[in-house]
């Protein structure tokens, strides 16, 4: 029997602190599939097809990891993966706050499905996409922070937008 997490996040864009927690969930389960949030909320500087194609890229040569998109309640894609457990990942005591909440409504509303809260690598433990976006804009170093791929799509973006 496969053990199948889902790993849902908005990733915009995708840092070393996101593969590291991924990464780390293989060694509890077979499968995880990362769940791309189409979340026009947040106005993503990246549109949801990039996204996906730099999760692709970045996990490509890692078939035990799948990236698909969703929208709508994070429990109705949980079932539609065949997921059992769902994997947060932990920067800092303000983040457990919320994902408490979070998790005990996923678990009222479902459950069957558990979530496991990961904490994060010390070296990306203050590390968020968005911080990242910001120093980038600032034309500030923030490739210890991302895949090289990762860099180089944000870099070219930036530039465009300028």
């Amino acid at each position: 029997m496969t053990r199948t997490a889902i790993y849902p996040g908005t990733y915009d864009p995708v840092t070393r602190g996101h593969i590291d927690i991924c990464e780390r969930g293989l060694k509890m389960f077979d499968h995880i599939v990362i769940g791309v949030a189409d979340s026009l909320a947040k106005q993503p500087f990246f549109d949801i097809d990039e996204r996906i194609d730099m999760l692709e890229t970045v996990f490509s040569d890692n078939n035990r990891i799948s990236v698909r998109r969703f929208s709508g309640l994070l429990i109705d894609f949980a079932r539609e993966c065949n997921a059992e457990v769902i994997i947060r990942g932990l920067r800092a005591i303000s983040d457990f706050e919320y994902e408490v909440q979070l998790a005990g409504m996923n678990r009222s509303l479902a459950n069957e499905i558990e979530t496991v809260f990961l904490t994060a690598a010390q070296q990306y433990a203050f590390v968020s996409s968005s911080l990242v976006r910001e120093i980038a804009r600032l034309n500030g170093d923030v490739s210890e922070f991302l895949h090289p791929v990762i860099l180089q799509r944000l870099t070219e973006k930036l530039q465009k937008s300028r």
